[in-house]
């Protein structure tokens, strides 16, 4: 499960967010950079507090690439026995080095290198920390100023950095200034902890004071823990929905709501004809979702499914390389979207647009299996989805120039 790191200043902050459910207490000054450190007095404080209740983790600062400065600095830290020490990494020529000069540390403490999304990086960093025996890395953003993560890295590119960490047997996180709606954007690619500071405070400005209700609203978007089977008269859906946990459709009283992209373009590599390879061409997808409403007024981001999950899904596919057929890409996408435990059925329309006067392509609709809730059981839905029902094609298939 995804879990939720939230950014604080000192003692009085961490009981507050320790309150409001946060999985990781993470100390950094916002005040003095991205990654501002927190006098260790201060660390040795909130560690006392929080007494073993969750992970600590704080901030080295925004330091110069200078390996000995980065090594004294991190030493310092983990002195104050915090469980994670994060350091950040700029673009330098001496970043290997810095990256080298941590390993000793790393055999005895767990260290998180921390990039930027706003800077530019080799492409191999997983495995240069991996090979340090960092514990994990995560991305952020250097300059508040500029945005949030999702206005320098692409969803696809997020997964992609999830991925590329796992692989290394590096944990995961991602950060940077990240709002409510990013949330269920990026649950979907699995990382092991989101980050946050801002979105924690009043008028979600990061500079202000953590506020108890701000808290509460994010870690009702981050799913908790598996919850024990219950009685299903008595299942509260809005509850469920703030942690995670949807109801069958055959179970659910609310039915559902349609969301949908219209008219949404992207250049595709696809194509089963030799011409059609090494070049993108124009595509044209409109997809319907239904989704089981969990109350009948929404209120916030915990009781709607954004349409954000469609478009991020289609990118994320498109993403990927050459795909020889209308009828893979449709279903890519149509899987993508079922991966939500809320969505039942998609509809996804896949038209090429450049292979003569009109559109050719496909139409697919697919469902989600449903299992009954065993009496007195939890109407959560299966772990696996597998689409079912029939395709409806529209035009020929892609890779024919012709109808």
């Amino acid at each position: 499960m995804t879990k939720m790191l939230a950014s604080i200043r000192d003692r009085r902050e961490a009981e507050i967010v320790l309150r409001g459910g946060a999985d990781i207490i993470d100390l950094k000054d916002p005040d003095n950079g991205a990654l501002g450190a927190v006098a260790p007095e201060v660390i040795r404080e909130v560690v006392d507090f929080v007494a073993g209740a969750r992970p600590v983790s704080a901030a080295c600062g925004d330091l110069p690439m200078d390996p000995e400065t980065i090594r004294r600095q991190a030493e310092a830290i983990a002195a104050t026995d915090v469980d994670y020490i994060k350091i950040g990494f700029f673009p330098s020529d001496r970043l290997s080095a810095c990256i080298g000069a941590l390993a000793g540390l790393a055999e005895h403490k767990k260290l998180i290198g921390v990039l930027f999304a706003d800077r530019d990086y080799p492409d191999d960093l997983p495995a240069a920390f991996a090979a340090a025996g960092f514990h994990g890395v995560m991305v952020d953003t250097a300059d508040k100023s500029r945005g949030r993560l999702l206005d320098h890295m692409s969803p696809d590119r997020i997964g992609n950095f999830v991925r590329a960490a796992h692989d290394k047997s590096l944990i995961s996180g991602v950060a940077g200034s990240l709002e409510a709606p990013d949330i269920p954007r990026l649950l979907v690619f699995g990382p092991d902890f989101l980050g946050f500071r801002g979105a924690l405070c009043q008028n979600q400005k990061r500079n202000a004071e953590i506020d108890a209700a701000a808290t509460a609203r994010i870690r009702a978007l981050i799913p908790e823990e598996e919850m024990p089977a219950m009685d299903a008269s008595r299942v509260d859906y809005k509850l469920l929905a703030a942690r995670g946990y949807f109801p069958n459709p055959e179970d659910s009283k609310l039915g559902t709501d349609k969301i949908f992209v219209r008219d949404f373009v992207l250049p595709v590599q696809i194509g089963a004809y030799s011409f059609e390879h090494g070049k993108a061409q124009k595509v044209r997808f409109d997809v319907t979702a239904d989704v089981l409403r969990v109350t009948p007024n929404p209120e916030d981001m915990r009781h709607v499914v954004s349409y954000d999950l469609i478009m991020d899904g289609i990118r994320t596919i498109v993403a990927r390389g050459h795909i020889e057929l209308a009828e893979t890409l449709a279903e890519q996408v149509a899987a993508f979207i079922l991966e939500h435990p809320r969505v039942t059925r998609v509809v996804v329309r896949a038209e090429k647009l450049e292979l003569g006067p009109g559109g050719v392509g496909v139409e697919i609709e697919r469902k989600r299996e449903t299992h009954s809730a065993s009496k007195g059981g939890s109407s959560a839905p299966p772990a696996t989805t597998r689409a079912t029902a029939s395709a409806r094609k529209s035009g020929s298939t892609f890779g024919k120039p012709d109808a």
